[in-house]
């Protein structure tokens, strides 16, 4: 099986956990993109969705899907967003579409966060993947300085805005240890809105797309 498939059978295995009648939350990305797919199959079962991107607002109401705003919606029983990164303490790096403080929001939000990804997105320490940190840009300069103070290698991702208005820097070279700490004391930092560490409020369950099938980390 290709990295597509792989990707597909995870998105597939996600539709298990949509209550009916619910409004859920959906994340961005490409493993998301095709359970948006797969959500459209069932979109007469659920009330709509919350999303986290502008982006994935698009595909959803392409597909016909009703889409709410978080205040409006209430308490989300089931959350479903891919990683760029993920261990098996279920800890994450997300972000890499830059969508990190929405997703962080709809995931606290949320009772239940499914992450889906594929088998290479399975790391025993994070931090190949380069943390992206969503900064104030009046702040850029400053916390480039922290993250660098940090043992990072902060670099501007150029030409990029979030949906917030605010700019990325995508932080390169940590070996995270201690992911709950660090995310901790990345966020203290003033200017920064949030960085990509999902450890304070991690995944409940992992759905992995690999050659054998889904397997699952809960």
């Amino acid at each position: 099986m290709n990295q597509d498939q792989l990707k597909l059978a995870a998105a597939t295995a996600a539709i298990d956990y949509v209550e009916a009648g619910a409004v859920i939350g959906v994340g961005t990305g490409s493993t998301v993109d095709l359970f948006i797919d797969r959500l459209a199959t069932i979109k007469s079962r659920i009330d709509g969705a919350v999303s986290s991107s502008v982006r994935s607002e698009e595909k959803l109401r392409a597909a016909g899907i009703r889409v709410l705003d978080l205040n409006e919606s209430g308490p989300i029983p089931v959350y479903i967003d891919g990683a760029d990164e993920c261990t098996t303490n279920k800890h994450l790096i997300k972000g890499g579409g830059g969508a990190l403080t929405r997703e962080k929001i709809v995931a606290e939000a949320s009772e239940k966060f499914v992450c889906i990804v594929d088998t290479a997105k399975i790391v025993d320490v994070l931090g190949a993947f380069a943390l992206p940190v969503e900064v104030l840009p009046m702040a850029q300069s400053l916390i480039a300085r922290k993250l660098t103070a940090l043992g990072g290698q902060p670099v501007l991702r150029q030409g990029f805005e979030t949906d917030n208005g605010n700019v990325i820097l995508d932080v390169h070279n940590l070996k995270i240890s201690n992911p709950v700490d660090l995310e901790r004391k990345i966020n203290q930092f003033p200017g920064v809105v949030t960085n990509g560490l999902f450890a304070i409020r991690g995944a409940d369950v992992v759905l992995i797309g690999a050659a054998d099938g889904v397997n699952k980390i809960s």
